[in-house]
């Protein structure tokens, strides 16, 4: 599904974005919007986490399009 690839890379960049901040002390996402405080960085905040909260439910949703074969 075309929504999950985004929140999928969405979630990816936040989390690259954490590690920059606990590896090198440096948010992109402040850098980027002038400050993590502004207002631009604060709705980026916000899609990534929604886009995190929507990858929560790729874990729990059936998987769709497998078929289940048997090994015998």
């Amino acid at each position: 599904m075309f929504l999950d690839k985004i929140a999928l890379t969405l979630a990816i960049i936040g989390g690259l974005n954490w590690g920059c901040i606990g590896l090198f002390n440096f948010d992109l996402v402040a850098f980027i919007s002038g400050g993590s405080g502004t207002w631009m960085a604060r709705i980026i905040y916000v899609v990534v986490a929604l886009a995190a909260l929507w990858c929560i439910t790729l874990l729990v949703r059936p998987e769709e399009g497998r078929t289940r074969h048997s090994h015998a």
